[in-house]
């Protein structure tokens, strides 16, 4: 049984907006290493974050690649969404951070670069890390939209048997010729 149009469409623009996240995420990572954060633990927690978000874009391909649901199941759609959650919940701290206190949190970040440059950086960074955000929330919506759909086409299954299996047991009380005519 294929997809409807609806559908289709709501998972292709679902990968879509995974595809610009990894993007968006690994743009993240090589901004974040020409501000020469390795020596810095907070730097470190950055691409660890965009490497985070890497991975929910990933497993949010995987999860709905054939988008059945016999291959979406309830444990891995979760744990997208907690892990798609936490990361959006984040970038959206990060960036906060970087628009407000720019000077500030690079300082605290421990960078080689020269002021001016590094707050170019971050600020661009940051820019990235305003669009992960947004695009975080409309992949959990459209992973919702997706599932619940899933969830519609298979509970109409199991309606469909239901009514079979129903008009087959009221058949049994019938006599083998319907219209019995006496003489």
């Amino acid at each position: 049984m294929g997809m409807s149009k609806s559908k289709g469409n709501t998972h292709n623009i679902f990968l879509l907006c995974n595809y610009i996240l990894l993007g968006s995420a690994s743009s993240c990572i090589f901004l974040t290493i020409s501000l020469r954060l390795f020596p810095s633990l907070s730097g470190l927690s950055l691409i660890f974050l965009h490497a985070l978000t890497i991975a929910t874009a990933v497993s949010g391909c995987s999860i709905f690649a054939s988008s059945t649901t016999a291959t979406t199941s309830d444990r891995l759609y979760g744990s997208h969404m907690v892990a798609t959650v936490l990361t959006a919940i984040f970038q959206g701290a990060v960036s906060v951070l970087t628009f407000t206190r720019t000077g500030e949190f690079l300082r605290f970040l421990n960078s080689y670069v020269l002021e001016e440059d590094g707050a170019v950086i971050l600020k661009l960074a940051g820019g990235l890390c305003v669009v992960m955000f947004c695009l975080e929330w409309v992949v959990l919506v459209l992973a919702f939209l997706l599932k619940y759909s899933d969830y519609l086409d298979d509970d109409d299954d199991d309606d469909d048997f239901k009514v079979r299996k129903q008009d087959d047991d009221g058949l049994k009380d019938w006599p083998s010729y319907p219209f019995q005519f006496k003489n």
